[in-house]
């Protein structure tokens, strides 16, 4: 009876495993074994001081949690680097025709990234990415908002950077 159990549960790991596989779309060549991820400097306007710093950690964080690649300094396999373009608050959802005033207002970061892979330069690119995030107006100061709307604004570039870098769809 217990033979008849796992040769029926067999088939079902086997497919909820390679689900998984095809779900994280994630193709790092088996050659890839190490990536360098640069400092990115900021370069916008309006410049906040740990925005660079936050960025570049992040990334690295999502590659150490979701890849096997090792990040090292130097001779890397593939490389990311580049610089935070724009950081902009403007308002947005605009109330009051007579004396308009903005009902929330609109964060936005823009990362110019270039990826270098070192394996298969074919895949590498050269491109900016940006993302935004809504925030209401008066709920709270924008100095404790910006903390967190800054790592959920990081969170949306690094995944589409991620998978531009290692998702080939």
């Amino acid at each position: 009876m217990k033979k008849i159990y796992l040769l029926l549960l067999l088939p079902l790991v086997m497919l909820v495993n390679s689900c998984s596989v095809k779900l994280n779309g994630i193709s790092i060549p088996g050659e890839m074994k190490t990536i360098t991820v640069l400092f990115f400097e900021n370069n916008a306007p309006l410049v906040v001081p740990t925005l660079s710093q936050d960025f570049t950690e992040a990334l690295k964080n999502r590659i150490r949690t979701q890849t096997r690649l090792n990040i090292v300094t130097s001779d890397a396999q593939a490389v990311f680097e580049g610089r935070i373009t724009g950081y902009d608050i403007r308002p947005v959802a605009l109330q009051n025709n007579n004396n308009p005033s903005a009902g929330a207002n609109r964060l936005t970061i823009k990362v110019s990234v270039k990826y270098t892979n070192n394996i298969n330069p074919k895949l590498s690119f050269e491109e900016s990415f940006e993302r935004y995030k809504d925030f209401p107006v008066g709920t709270t100061t924008f100095d404790i908002a910006q903390i967190q709307l800054i790592k959920d604004i990081n969170v949306m570039l690094i995944e589409d950077i991620f998978n531009r870098a290692f998702a080939q769809w």
